[in-house]
């Protein structure tokens, strides 16, 4: 928990507020496996089992046949992909941001083989760019959409509503390439301004959103670090829910020091005597500690964010 705070407190000892590299330790994941194991994968066994097709996201669905995920909606791919990663330059306007203000971010992402601009991607979840946004004390949370330029850059503006900590999670997929997810740092100047650690309370009960209820049971009821956790999000009423940016969900889990980030999806979707609508996420955490969840679905046209803090035991 100490290693982010301390390389972040000597880049504040450069007084300058900018976004800051993501540290070795950090970790960002899909629940179901980072791409990078597809480099684990022997191409030729996959090939004698007759799977010719996978998920480049759920990378545990496959098809002899071209198609879709059915999990997720993106298009099968042939072959395994050889693992690349795409390091991001993300540039701050003004430079130095301050809480409340408006903070333009530009994003560009270069070709690890050829060290030119990226101009080509494909579509993930019915958008290029996804970009989720976590406060220090993970009481903030933002997911949006960063628009693609004529130069080939992305953009955003945003406000950020304190001084601290911004902890920020990319998820793109270069043409050609395979899907990426990564972690940088934004700082933000301000009166009061501190690097510490959140300190989270467990937080299980059934949440409100904006027209639906929530409610998590895990199995086990308590979840532990290494070992698969089966999470139940129970929908409430169960009528007019529908896919979220080509999933019955999106889910964004992360630890209080925000070293660990990791998204996922449902794997299995039911319905329980019209009482409730279950998504089942399978989640493995990678460390013990106190973990914030957020849960995003769609009812009726409008997007409902849920928070829970969970427990999770070494």
């Amino acid at each position: 928990m100490v290693r982010i705070f301390a390389l972040l407190s000597a880049v504040l000892l450069c007084a300058v507020f900018v976004p800051v590299p993501d540290s070795p330790s950090a970790q960002s994941s899909w629940a179901e496996g980072s791409p990078d194991l597809w480099a684990k994968v022997n191409p030729s066994a996959v090939q004698d089992g007759g799977l010719s097709f996978i998920c480049p996201m759920d990378r545990d669905v496959s098809s002899k046949t071209p198609g879709s995920c059915p999990r997720c909606g993106m298009k099968l791919v042939a072959g395994i992909p050889d693992s690349k990663e795409y390091p991001i330059e993300i540039s701050t306007q003004p430079r130095v941001m301050e809480p409340g203000k408006n903070i333009q971010l530009t994003f560009r992402i270069e070709d690890p083989k050829t060290h030119t601009l990226v101009r080509d991607f494909e579509i993930v979840h019915e958008r290029l760019y996804h970009f989720f946004v976590v406060s220090q004390d993970l009481s903030f949370f933002k997911h949006v959409h960063p628009e693609l330029q004529s130069d080939a850059s992305f953009r955003l503006n945003v406000r950020l509503p304190q001084p601290g900590m911004y902890r920020v999670l990319s998820d793109f997929y270069p043409k050609g390439g395979t899907p990426q997810l990564a972690v940088n740092t934004l700082l933000v100047s301000g009166g009061g301004f501190e690097l510490a650690p959140a300190t989270l309370v467990p937080d299980l009960v059934a949440q409100r959103a904006e027209n639906t209820d929530v409610e998590l049971v895990t199995e086990p009821a308590r979840p532990l670090a290494g070992r698969k956790t089966t999470m139940f999000f129970r929908l409430k009423p169960n009528n007019g829910i529908e896919p979220y940016l080509g999933a019955w969900a999106h889910m964004l889990a992360a630890d209080s020091d925000l070293i660990e980030m990791i998204h996922s999806h449902p794997i299995r979707v039911t319905d329980h005597a019209g009482e409730y609508k279950q998504l089942e996420f399978d989640m493995t955490f990678p460390r013990g500690g106190t973990y914030r969840v957020w849960v995003q679905s769609q009812r009726v046209g409008v997007v409902n964010t849920v928070a829970f803090t969970i427990p999770v035991g070494d």
